[in-house]
Formats: structure tokens, sequence, C-alpha cells
């Protein structure tokens, strides 16, 4: 019986969903500016980490090196503190890297994918940020946050309270600035190109 995917993983370069045509999905999604206006949710947080957002400029630089065309199809919620610390920085990357595209799905309009796309095997945890060719392939995929604070949240986190505990996460993705997860998606795009 295989082992159970641990619910510390992050990156999934080789995940059983590789392959899958998503274009019908690809379709289906909405970009950034769109979704945007309708976020009742968080809204002052994700307009505020989007308005602050900066890409550094030696992940922009490995972006921008990426052979072909990428598609980032996001499964997300605007009530997510998780996805409203990442999407905004990972749609500024995109605004920078013209190699790259980005689409987002509402996690409970799509539950199909999401649940081909489980933390650990378990959890519907978004943001899932889920890397296509430009084909519209499954290639890899990754989330629900950057690996060191996922560890925290799993480990240490849980002797805190739910609300303490969030202030921690949003204390980590402040100082982060968003270059973790930046660093983590682009590593899994490297991946993906070089793979062919």
């Amino acid at each position: 019986m295989p082992e159970a995917p641990s619910p510390l993983t992050v990156s999934h370069p080789h995940p059983p969903t590789a392959g899958a045509d998503l274009s019908a999905k690809w379709a289906q999604g909405i970009t950034f500016e769109e979704f945007l206006p309708t976020a009742k949710d968080n809204i002052g947080l994700w307009e505020g980490v989007y308005k602050r957002a900066a890409i550094p400029a030696d992940i922009l630089e490995r972006a921008r090196k990426l052979p072909g065309n990428w598609r980032l199809l996001i499964l997300s919620a605007d009530w997510c503190g998780d996805a409203s610390n990442i999407v905004p920085v990972i749609q500024r990357l995109v605004e920078a890297a013209p190699n790259l595209d980005l689409r987002l799905l509402d996690r409970d309009d799509h539950l199909d994918l999401m649940d081909e796309h489980l933390t650990g095997g378990t959890a519907q945890a978004i943001p899932a940020v889920i890397i296509l060719d430009q084909n519209n392939t499954e290639r890899a995929w990754w989330g629900p946050r950057p690996a060191e604070l996922q560890t925290w949240v799993k480990t240490e986190g849980q002797a805190y309270s739910k609300n303490e505990r969030y202030k921690e996460v949003r204390k980590w993705y402040a100082r982060d600035k968003g270059r973790s997860s930046l660093d983590e998606v682009v590593a899994l795009l490297e991946l993906a190109s070089a793979a062919g």
C-alpha cells in the first residue's frame, strides 16, 4: 500500500494528475482583474498585498528565462487568508513576465479539481497553483503555502489557538513579502520546463 502524502509537502513536481488536459478548466477561469472587484471577504488584504507586492529581481529573471509559455491555474477563494497573501504576489509576477498567464477558479465551484489536488491527500487547502504548459496540460502543482510556513503551521503552530496561529501566519507573510511563494512556484516551473 502506498504511503499517504505528507501534509508538509507543498511542491508536487510529478503528481498523479500530470498530463491531464485542463483546457476546459482554464477556459472557465477568470483573471485577477476580473476577480478583485468580486471579492467580499478580506478585500483590504487582497488589495493591500497587491498594491505593495514587489517581485525580487532574481526571481523575475528566472521566470522570464523559462522557455515557452506557462499558465498558472489557481484554486482560490476570497475568504482564504493564505490566498490573499499569495495570489496577489503571483499576479504581480505574471504581469512582469510575458511568458506567464494566470486564471483563478473558486474552490467550491470546482471541487472535482480540488479533490485531485488535496494537501496531504485529505485537505481541500488553498491556494492550489496548478502549472499548465501552453497546451493546458498539467505539469505540476503547488500549495497551499510556502514549505517553511506549512511546516510551522502543521507542527509548532498547532500549540496556538486558531486566532493566535493566524496572527503569526500574517506576521510571517509580512516578513517574507511573497518571496518564498514565488521562489517555490518558479522552481516548479523550472523543473517542468526542464522535463520538456
